[in-house]
């Protein structure tokens, strides 16, 4: 099974203030990109999982994708552009 590009979008509450976030990720299945957004903002910003509100996971096209390390990766963007 190949991995598939997701973006995932939501907000998060750190003391008392709402964070909105955008991010595009590498998952198989949308349940593991889910998986990844929780423990990534946990470990980075010290936020529990019950102060994660994930609004949208949605599957993208190769030519949708704007994170530049993650086009790198798959090879749409060159070091030397």
């Amino acid at each position: 099974m190949s991995s598939k590009i997701w973006r995932a979008s939501g907000e998060y509450i750190k003391k008392n203030r709402k964070f909105t976030f955008t991010k595009e990720l590498l998952g198989d299945k949308e349940a593991h990109v889910r998986e990844k957004i929780f423990s990534e903002l946990g470990s980075r910003h010290r936020v529990t999982r019950k102060y994660i509100a994930i609004s949208e996971v949605k599957e993208l096209k190769p030519e949708e994708v704007t994170d530049l390390d993650l086009r790198r990766i798959l090879g749409l963007e060159s070091d030397f552009s």
